[in-house]
């Protein structure tokens, strides 16, 4: 089964040097659902550090290093071009914050860390990835580097990426948890994730974001709704945001295809497994989807099970947006918060408070998350700005 999308949106004269290509499989048979000139050599870019991650998970696997092993710094590392963590010369940093930081920052110094470590040199790390990428069936690929920096010889294929995500599941899957991580905190800064589907498509949980000038913007993606999991791949956008609508344009497609063929791939909103609040532009898609389902009371949210009622929680900050008598008004105002200011709110968690008091019931909607008070205010002044009323609190607070 073949599904043609169009790809407009990177096809104009200004991106013609980027190529677009992209390919979508079913993670569980295999089964091509998609593809797009998948076989057309392209520029990685940072998703080499997927294949970079797969040789560290590689030499934890057989005792080469654990998590806690402490890799230096060397005057190259710490010389590469941003995005970086910015580590000096002769610093350390364990095998697990390095691996938080390829993940979610895409550390190109770390990388270099990684690859001297496990190398000797770059050079001879890159030559180990290419080596490793033929042993499981990356025909296409060379790899000149461990960061995805430009070089004219660094070379994949969206069918090769596809192999790459499939492999790194199937070897490794212990580590696997770690692409779905949101945000890092490391020294005194924290750093979000670069995929930005993690809280913005239901059911991605992984895997990485990548760009030079010469690729676009390229993601590997991995989705899983219901048991069933797709992988795709986009390489060419030319925005972060246009290439993230292509990807979900694809998946939406290829879900809608496999319903068609009798399967029920509809996500059942839910807390995640952890038990931890989902990202509140999750939150959001799985509100619009759980009216678009509901037949019996159109325009019903479920608010039992799309967003969680807490109890008040001791300590740390965040906004109040407003406290209603009516709970589905409480879940539409926090959503419609989270919607309206993305970037200053991506991080946090959206949630409906219930709170009884002598004259009954009030639903407190909230978003938490914030590292203190003043990050609390600097997000309600960018809500007032957009005209939307809301209060810093401590998360602790009941009243």
């Amino acid at each position: 089964m073949l599904l043609i999308i169009a790809a407009v949106v990177f096809t104009t004269p200004a991106a013609m040097a980027r190529t677009y290509t992209a390919m979508v499989i079913d993670a569980e048979t295999g089964d091509v659902l998609h593809e797009y000139r998948a076989d057309h050599k392209v520029y990685p870019a940072s998703l080499t550090k997927i294949m970079t991650l797969y040789m560290l998970f590689d030499a934890l696997d057989s005792g080469k290093v654990s998590l806690s092993t402490r890799m230096e710094v060397s005057k190259r590392a710490w010389g590469q071009a941003p995005s970086k963590l910015g580590l000096q010369p002769g610093e350390k940093i364990s095998v697990e914050d390095a691996i938080l930081a390829l993940v979610t920052k895409s550390a190109n110094d770390i990388a270099v860390v990684v690859a001297e470590h496990l190398g000797g040199t770059e050079v001879k790390f890159a030559q180990m990835m290419t080596a490793k990428a033929r042993q499981i069936g990356m025909k296409n690929t060379t790899f000149r580097n461990a960061s995805g920096l430009p070089n004219r010889g660094q070379l994949t294929t969206a069918r090769d990426m596809i192999r790459l995500a499939v492999s790194l599941r199937k070897d490794y899957g212990n580590y696997y948890h770690y692409f779905s991580t949101q945000k890092f905190s490391y020294g005194k800064r924290t750093y979000g994730n670069h995929n930005n589907l993690l809280a913005s498509y239901y059911g991605t949980d992984g895997i990485k974001t990548g760009y030079i000038n010469a690729s676009g913007f390229n993601l590997v993606a991995s989705v899983n709704r219901n048991g069933r999991r797709l992988i795709g791949v986009v390489f060419g956008g030319r925005t972060a945001r246009s290439r993230d609508d292509q990807m979900k344009k694809l998946l939406d497609q290829a879900y809608l295809e496999l319903k068609k063929d009798g399967e029920i791939i509809a996500p059942r909103p839910r807390i995640s497994p952890d038990g931890k609040i989902l990202p509140a532009d999750t939150q959001l898609l799985m509100a619009k989807q759980n009216n678009a389902n509901e037949v019996e009371q159109p325009g019903r949210i479920d608010t039992e099970t799309v967003v969680a009622r807490l109890s008040p929680e001791t300590g740390g900050w965040g906004i109040q947006v407003g406290a209603f008598s009516d709970q589905r008004r409480a879940q539409e105002a926090v959503l419609a918060a989270a919607r309206t200011a993305p970037e200053v709110l991506r991080l946090t968690r959206a949630a409906v408070e219930q709170q009884s008091n002598g004259s009954g019931v009030v639903y407190r909607a909230r978003l938490l998350g914030f590292g203190g008070e003043q990050e609390a205010r600097s997000a309600c002044a960018a809500l007032r700005k957009e005209k939307v009323a809301c209060i810093p609190v401590n998360a602790g607070d009941a009243g």
